[in-house]
This record gives structure tokens, C-alpha cells and sequence, in this order.
């Protein structure tokens, strides 16, 4: 019998279901891709030191539209935080335009995805991208005067002052042209903290500073959804192969979906409306009952005391419409 890529699948199911619960195209989706950690305290297949984390760990690459969750690939830890982003974006941005080909697709990710591959393959794909750029000292010199403005108004009024920069950058040897790059130019607590971003998203349509603060800031949201993954035992890799393991990233990811959708369409207005997954499964899910069968019904009882058995009426009432 052939093995089947279950994988590949599932991360296919997780994009449809993404694409069914709108009832009408979005003008503008952003795509979030990151990695994290998942230690490792056995001998399973493609088990490696990674240094940065300082142990043996897989490095599972995550991809959430919002809070939505559109695909996870375990992956071994020796290899470069970005592997497989590309294959892993033109899956997801085909089914997208499948359904809605007029909406704008922006990538966003951090300095761990700034390739020159998935840039260039956004480019020749026009899918719009924002990546954190790491600092070195061509950067650090093109922002020098912007720096001194900072370093002064710091003098001034004895508070962190920052001031936003852009201009055309290539590397030396790893870009194939220049690109638009975004400086974050600031001095804090006596020292400085440059950032710098580089995006194809036009001036016209982003100024420095909305699109380092409003857009690419907010994608520190996305740690927490891969926090909540972990809630649901993400991090649970004891299986002796990587398709097992694989598998049970995805029950994790499956069981986050239902979570997320259980959030978002009956917790809704709700003093539990932005609750993490851990948050609802201990106060809303994780509760004593009686189940009694009868021929024609399942009568669940509970405790006269549960102090949510209000808003546990309303969420029924919502899941049953």
C-alpha cells in the first residue's frame, strides 16, 4: 500500500476550512509564517542540537491568517529557520486565489525569512511581503543621520525617541536587486535599538511608520497563537518517528481549529470572547457532568453550581443555530 502524505493534506483541509468560514472574499489577508522549538529528551528520528535553543529539538514551521491557523510542517532542526517557506507559501497562496483572486496577500515574517528566494518568488508571484531584515553596519550607516536626530531629541526631553527612515538596499552578494527597507531609527536607555524591515508594499500605500509599527509589529500576535498550540500538547513529540510525530502536530493543530472556531463563532461578545484555548477548555470544556443515554436523547447534567452554566447556555444555543 503507498503511504499516503497526510501531511500535505491535512495542511490542505486546514486552508479550506480557513477559505470557508468567510462568507465573501477580503480585500486583504496577511499570512503569518514562524518557527519554534519543541525539545526533545529521547532518541527520535531527526533528532539534532540546535544551538541557538542550547538543545534537541524539532523545528516545527507554523502559518496563521489572524488567529486562524493554515498549516504546520514538522521539520528537523539542522537546517535554516526559513526551509520550506516557499513550497509552503505557493500551496497556500494557490488555494487563496483559487477562491479569491482578487485579494492582496501580504507575507509577513521575521528576519529568519528574509531570503532572497522567497522574496524573489513573491516578486515573480505578486504577493506582497514585509520581512524583519537583520542589522549589520552598511544598515546601521545609511541611518546615521536619523540616529543623531533621535540621539537629539533624546536630549531634549529626556525620554526614547525613535525616527523612521526608508531607502533603496541590496546586500553584496545575496540579493539579486534593491529593495525597498524600512528603518526604525532609536535610542533607548542610554543606548541605541535600530530595526529595519524590508517590504515591495509601495509608499503610496504604507509610510514608514504605520507599516513598522501597525503592520509589522502586530505579528508578534502570532507567538501567541503558537503558545496556545502548546496548551493543546503540540509539544508532545515522545513518538519514535517523525510521521508520528508529524501526526500528532497536526491532532494539536485540529484541535486548535476547533477551539479557534468555537471562539470565534459563539464566544463572540462574551466576557470570554478573547480567552486563550487554555482558558476556555479549564472554565468552559473541563467541567464535571452526569451523561445519561436514553432511546432518543443524551441528557448531560451538571453542577447547579458551575458558575458559567450561563454563558455555557449561551454558547450552546450559539453552536446549535
Amino acid at each position: 500500500m503507498p503511504r499516503v502524505d497526510f501531511g500535505c493534506f491535512s495542511n490542505r483541509l486546514l486552508v479550506e476550512l480557513f477559505l470557508e468560514s468567510r462568507t465573501e472574499a477580503p480585500s486583504q489577508i496577511i499570512v503569518d509564517l514562524d518557527v519554534t522549538d519543541t525539545p526533545l529528551h529521547g532518541h527520535q528520528e531527526g533528532r539534532f542540537f540546535h544551538g541557538y535553543y542550547d538543545h534537541y529539538c524539532y523545528l516545527p514551521l507554523y502559518i496563521f491568517a489572524g488567529d486562524q491557523i493554515l498549516g504546520v510542517r514538522l521539520r528537523e532542526a539542522n537546517q535554516d529557520a526559513s526551509a520550506g517557506s516557499v513550497e509552503e507559501a505557493a500551496r497556500i497562496v494557490a488555494q487563496i486565489r483559487e477562491h479569491w483572486p482578487e485579494t492582496q496577500i501580504i507575507l509577513r515574517d521575521d528576519s529568519g525569512f528574509c531570503r532572497e528566494e522567497l522574496m524573489r518568488w513573491c516578486e515573480d508571484n505578486h504577493v506582497d511581503y514585509v520581512f524583519g531584515l537583520a542589522r549589520n553596519q552598511r544598515l546601521r550607516r545609511r541611518i546615521d543621520k536619523a540616529m543623531r536626530q533621535a540621539a537629539g531629541e533624546v536630549q531634549r526631553t529626556g525620554q526614547a525617541a525613535r525616527v523612521f527612515t526608508e531607502f533603496r538596499y541590496r546586500t553584496r552578494k545575496t540579493w539579486s536587486r534593491a529593495r525597498r527597507v524600512i528603518a526604525k531609527a532609536e535610542q533607548i536607555e542610554g543606548k541605541e535599538n535600530p530595526r529595519f524591515v524590508v517590504t515591495s508594499l509601495p509608499v503610496k500605500q504604507w509610510q514608514p511608520r504605520p507599516l513598522y509599527e501597525d503592520l509589522y509589529c502586530a505579528r508578534g500576535e502570532m507567538e501567541n497563537r503558537i503558545k496556545e498550540q502548546m496548551s493543546l500538547f503540540a509539544d508532545r513529540m515522545s513518538a519514535e518517528t517523525m510521521r508520528a510525530n508529524q501526526l500528532r502536530l497536526y491532532l494539536s493543530a485540529a484541535a486548535y481549529m476547533l477551539l479557534e472556531a468555537l471562539r470565534r463563532l459563539a464566544l463572540t461578545g462574551t466576557a470570554m470572547a478573547e480567552a486563550q484555548v487554555r482558558t476556555i477548555r479549564l472554565r468552559l470544556l473541563k467541567i464535571g457532568a452526569r451523561i445519561r443515554f436514553g432511546a432518543r436523547r443524551v441528557l448531560v447534567s451538571m453542577s447547579s453550581g458551575y458558575p458559567l452554566q450561563d454563558l455555557f447556555g449561551q454558547v450552546w444555543a450559539a453552536l446549535r443555530c
